[in-house]
């Protein structure tokens, strides 16, 4: 047996101090990194606006702890830790919302990130004579939600996807947007040499009825490579000319079509979603999902089936529990998550609870196993920006909560009615086959001008369980 030289035991003592290091400074520093990503038009880009400025302007937050107890000081912005992630866009975000004709801002289509440094008073009167002051690092990583649905390929072989694949695409209302692509490749052969300009051709096909899956009325959440919709960077690329194709029976030959597409996919794999994973999804502390819930009710059962079916693949995506000390060494666990139905200001006020409880429902099964392992999950309704008010009508001699705002593409304000949102599962099979009356407004005129942060609703309640115990 060859015994360990001393330069072996110099470096691995090295490594090991290097590591003590990192988490003496982390834990000086006290820094956490928040993972923001959503569902289809779930909104994110205007979430990450509405925290940073409600955190610079220190108000509109009074059930954020720190805050409602008077030890929040002050925040600011800092440089980034990460030089080669791009910097989230906060200044042209906020203009696009306090604008003399606010809009909402363009989406993010690739992941990006900034720092906020958080200056405040220690809860406890021990830790507050230790320091008396100190700063919470919140890092804020932005990414697209079908990254994030991405993650589960990782457990899934090529032919496993495919099956998955090709079964869903035979689903309603899949089936018929899938026509195109899957009569493409009814034509050919997976053992026949690979065709490069066949191959791009199903790739574009493919790619076509994953972005038709996305557009209204459909609406449809799960959708798989993330990169085809969102490619980032990568647009162009070799490792984006792949698609599913029934799973032959027999081996086939070295240069087929098969092969070539198969190594594509775990090329995919290795390089997109496991580095995704590496360096950056496995580095988070923190995570919120943002859903467009009701956009999802408005796309009718299908769009909700689609719904269900995403927010599970997103769950299984997370590593979870309670880390030893050991995880300090070997990488951190997201320990809290937050699955947040936006958009609630669609609708009126005396609804949210319901909006939060038929989200509730949808993730009930998968967080209990989760919370088992030792994970945080919860739900809440919110609105990251608020752009509607809760007003009373009547009708046919009924009194209606309805709500009040200027819908995008019109320039006087309406009043509607959105209808009673279901609760549960169970009253979702209840629910009418007539799709809810729900439209995208405004955001309201004049924000910003008052000196006063972005208006929100709950925004404060999710700070405070995202980061509560931080800024404890």
């Amino acid at each position: 047996m060859k015994l360990p030289s001393f330069s072996d035991l110099s470096d691995a003592g090295l490594w090991v101090i290097d590591q003590v290091g990192d988490v003496a400074e982390q834990v000086l520093e006290n820094n956490v990194r928040l993972g923001v990503t959503g569902l289809r038009r779930a909104g994110k880009t205007v979430f990450v606006t509405s925290i940073v400025d409600n955190l610079l302007r220190g108000a509109r937050l009074p059930f954020l702890d720190a805050m409602a107890s008077g030890r929040f000081q002050a925040a600011r912005l800092m440089p980034q830790p990460d030089a080669d992630v791009p910097r989230f866009e906060i200044e042209r975000h906020l203009a696009a919302l306090t604008a003399p004709e606010p809009h909402w801002p363009e989406p993010t289509r690739g992941i990006s990130q900034l720092r906020v440094a958080i200056r405040y008073q220690p809860g406890s009167l021990i830790r507050r004579r230790l320091r008396p002051v100190t700063t919470l690092n919140l890092d804020i990583v932005d990414y697209p939600g079908e990254w994030l649905l991405d993650l589960p390929l990782l457990d899934q072989s090529f032919a496993e996807w495919s099956r998955f694949t090709l079964g869903l695409a035979d689903q309603p209302p899949r089936t018929a947007l899938a026509e195109d692509w899957r009569r493409f490749v009814g034509g050919l052969d997976p053992a026949a040499p690979a065709d490069e300009a066949a191959v791009r051709q199903g790739a574009a096909l493919y790619t076509e009825y994953l972005h038709a899956c996305r557009r209204p009325p459909h609406s449809l959440s799960l959708v798989q490579p993330g990169r085809f919709v969102e490619p980032g960077d990568l647009a162009g690329a070799p490792l984006l000319t792949f698609f599913p194709l029934p799973v032959p029976d027999r081996h086939m030959p070295r240069h087929s079509l098969w092969v070539l597409l198969e190594e594509r996919y775990e090329a995919y794999r290795r390089s997109v979603v496991r580095r995704f994973f590496h360096d950056h999804f496995a580095r988070l502390d923190r995570q919120i999902v943002l859903v467009d819930l009701l956009g999802a009710l408005a796309a009718g059962d299908r769009g909700v089936a689609d719904m269900r079916a995403a927010l599970d693949a997103s769950l299984e995506a997370f590593r979870h529990g309670q880390g030893s000390w050991l995880d300090w060494i070997t990488g951190r666990r997201i320990d809290r998550v937050l699955f947040a139905a936006t958009k609630s200001d669609h609708i009126a006020a005396g609804q949210h609870k319901h909006l939060r409880s038929l989200l509730d429902s949808f993730v009930a099964e998968a967080r209990n196993r989760l919370r088992f392992e030792g994970a945080v999950v919860e739900t809440m309704a919110l609105a990251a920006v608020k752009s509607t008010e809760t007003v009373t009508t009547e009708h046919d001699g009924r009194q209606l909560a309805c709500v009040q705002g200027i819908p995008v593409g019109r320039d006087r304000p309406t009043v509607l009615y959105p209808g009673d949102i279901p609760d549960s599962l169970a009253d979702l099979a209840a629910y009418p086959e007539r799709r809810p009356n729900f439209l995208e407004f405004r955001p309201p005129a004049g924000l910003g001008r008052d000196g006063r942060p972005l208006p929100n609703v709950r925004l404060d309640q999710a700070l405070d369980y995202l980061l509560g115990d931080y800024l404890a």
